[in-house]
């Protein structure tokens, strides 16, 4: 499957992570929640994971300004991978609500 904007995806947890990245005083990040693209899932076969990455791919390796953020949700527990400033990868961890339809978009 191509890519797919996480608002079309998931609109609820996209709502719910632009609020708790806006909580967690990253307002640049927020920004980039409402054409954040799904491009695939995780390969592990864990039953508590639910991560994605994003469409962005970074062209200087190794990535000179990389950093994990690690949130506060209600729910399960969310780490983000931010690479020059952009989203790279939102590992979703023990969040069924995530995990069962990325696993349907990308089998």
């Amino acid at each position: 499957m191509a890519s797919i904007r996480l608002r079309e995806a998931l609109p609820e947890f996209a709502q719910e992570l632009e609020g708790v990245l806006l909580a967690s005083k990253e307002p640049e990040l927020a920004t980039q929640i409402p054409e954040l693209q799904i491009a695939r899932r995780c390969d592990c076969e864990d039953d508590f994971c639910a991560t994605f990455y994003s469409n962005f791919e970074p062209s200087d390796r190794p990535y000179k300004d990389a950093h994990c953020l690690e949130l506060n949700p209600k729910e399960g527990m969310i780490i983000l991978d931010v690479v020059s400033g952009r989203l790279t990868c939102v590992e979703v961890l023990f969040r069924d609500d995530v995990r069962a339809p990325v696993r349907v978009l990308f089998p």
